[in-house]
């Protein structure tokens, strides 16, 4: 009996030999991209020659016309020998004027540049190439009315609104458009300021939150105006910056974390206060599970802040931008069909999340978003096992499968400002799980995910950088597996047969010597490790009970059973 099957494993083999498929990677045809696109998301040589230490906002919001005005002086830091400096300010905004190293906010003919627009890039001609090292200042100041956001935060831009009492209401929320959607700044996110004041003035009657720890606010007589001013004292990307201005009031209390005492600040509008108190009490054990699976919360100098918003809520570093309607799941909805996500608010969970993954952690490129959003998405199971044990957290994130539409890879194209699928979301969260599988240790996945917090924090990185990361902190190789789930939009197909006590397997997939370890069962849900590859392979279950197989569903892939020998045969052939 057992000289069959190795016989027929020999001629599998052989066929298999013939059979290496080409890696592609699928997806809809190449979109097309313009000059524009180039200017905003690559690094061109006017953006490449210096490196922002700090911006110092100052920004006069009139909701009565819906206008912004204001200047921002960036510190930076000389890299290169060159004179032109590229600013990012879209239309309808407009730059006034530029001035270098002034130490009032006013001009003088010494300190004025030159600039030049083309298209949402500004040219600012310096008058030398400066010292290699060295420090300089440029003010910028600029007016004009902001795009207003159409469904932020997808559509994004600003907000301008009433609240249920019929009052002034406005927020930013520009992720993927961009920060210089409503400030003039570099927007890029592969540099970050280290720091960063925001002053905000607005109408007597309301208040401004923003990033960070608010410093002063003082009255300015003269126009019935008050002036917020906020210090942010961690590196934060341009999206993050936000205003909320509104009829706030603030909520104090403190959470005792890793990093020892924690302010949390709660601003929601006036009416909103009382139940703000009871719903945000998830915020405590929320921290607590997160600093276990990710480390020290990022931003103890900034604090930890949720706003009340007029859209459904961003990832607004240290001023969490929330505006789920103080319900449950996701605008009352289960994302994951299940009903675990019904136990716990979507947005406070996720957007806090993203404090580690997005914020702490931020990619370069926006075509690698996978690494905000996947680890983030993930962020949402962790949630659900911390509260409601392990079972709940697998059945939450099997079920937000459902969700991934395959429809183009992950990552996107590097240099024009492209995000790759929403995917980015479920799938790139089915990947985390599916590592954490591979690694079948849970206190080397959770001490992984807070090396990367340590490790990462504070910088921009790639996702190359981040697959580099998991593979030498494991000791596995997954670069196969990163390339199927990140860069291809079909699934691997593990191919199997049983023959007597033998088992056969190999995988089908698009991606060339693609070897992901899987786990199928060797007994009633007793899982363990097979590594399968393109060719046909054997193990010897002699002591299994074939009618018990099956495959670990933790893992996202398609399963086949081969009935005959020709099956395994032709399948060695497509």
């Amino acid at each position: 009996m057992r000289g069959v099957p190795i016989l027929l494993l020999t001629l599998l083999m052989a066929l298999c030999a013939r059979a290496q498929q080409q890696s592609h990677f699928k997806g809809t045809k190449e979109p097309h991209f313009t000059r524009v696109d180039s200017l905003r998301g690559s690094i061109t040589r006017e953006r490449a020659w210096w490196d922002v230490v700090s911006y110092d906002l100052q920004v006069n919001v009139t909701p009565s016309d819906s206008t912004f005005s204001g200047s921002n002086t960036i510190t930076y830091k000389v890299l290169k020998a060159d004179s032109v400096m590229q600013i990012d300010l879209q239309y309808p905004m407009a730059i006034d004027s530029v001035a270098m190293d002034i130490d009032s906010l006013k001009i003088s003919t010494k300190t004025k540049l030159e600039f030049e627009r083309d298209s949402n890039v500004w040219y600012i001609r310096m008058r030398k190439s400066e010292k290699i090292g060295t420090e300089k200042k440029v003010t910028i100041f600029y007016h004009g009315k902001p795009k207003v956001a159409v469904n932020a935060p997808w559509d994004g831009g600003v907000v301008w609104t009433k609240d249920s009492l019929g009052r002034t209401w406005v927020a930013t929320a520009c992720q993927g458009l961009g920060a210089s959607v409503w400030w003039p700044n570099k927007d890029h996110q592969s540099d970050e300021p280290q720091y960063m004041t925001i002053s905000v003035t607005v109408p007597q009657d309301l208040v401004d939150v923003s990033n960070g720890r608010l410093k002063i606010k003082f009255p300015n007589k003269e126009d019935n105006t008050v002036t917020y001013v906020w210090y942010v004292s961690n590196p934060i990307n341009n999206y993050d910056v936000a205003l909320n201005i509104g009829h706030y009031k603030e909520i104090k209390d403190t959470y005792n974390g890793e990093g020892g005492k924690l302010d949390l600040d709660y601003w929601v509008l006036d009416y909103n206060v009382e139940r703000a108190k009871k719903h945000f009490e998830v915020v405590k054990p929320m921290l607590k599970c997160f600093e276990y699976w990710f480390g020290k919360y990022p931003f103890y100098k900034d604090s930890y802040k949720l706003v009340d918003a007029p859209h459904l809520g961003m990832e607004h570093q240290s001023a969490v931008a929330y505006g789920n309607g103080y319900q449950m799941g996701y605008k009352g909805r289960d994302l994951s069909g299940t009903g675990q996500g019904l136990k716990w608010d979507f947005i406070i969970v996720h957007e806090s999340g993203h404090e580690w993954f997005g914020n702490n952690i931020t990619t370069r490129d926006i075509a690698d978003m996978w690494v905000h959003e996947g680890f983030t998405n993930y962020s949402e199971t962790l949630f659900t096992e911390c509260q409601y044990g392990e079972e709940a957290g697998n059945e939450y994130q099997m079920g937000t499968r459902k969700n991934i539409k395959n429809d183009i890879p992950i990552i996107g194209h590097y240099g024009v400002n492209n995000e790759g699928s929403g995917d980015m979301y479920y799938k790139g969260a089915t990947l985390v799980h599916m590592i954490r599988q591979i690694i079948d240790d849970d206190e080397a996945f959770r001490q992984l995910l807070r090396d990367m917090n340590r490790d990462f924090g504070g910088l921009t990185i790639s996702s190359a950088e981040v697959e580099q990361y998991i593979m030498d902190k494991t000791g596995k190789d997954l670069r196969k597996t990163f390339d199927q789930y990140l860069r291809d939009t079909t699934l691997p197909e593990l191919q199997y047969r049983i023959v007597g006590q033998v088992l056969y397997f190999r995988w089908s997939s698009d991606i060339q010597n693609f070897d992901m370890p899987v786990k199928v069962t060797v007994g009633i849900d007793n899982f363990q490790f097979i590594h399968p590859g393109p060719r046909w392979a054997t193990a010897n279950l002699s002591y299994m009970d074939p009618k018990y197989f099956k495959v670990d569903k933790k893992f996202y892939i398609k399963v086949k059973e081969m009935k005959t020998v020709k099956e395994m045969k032709d399948a060695l052939k497509k």
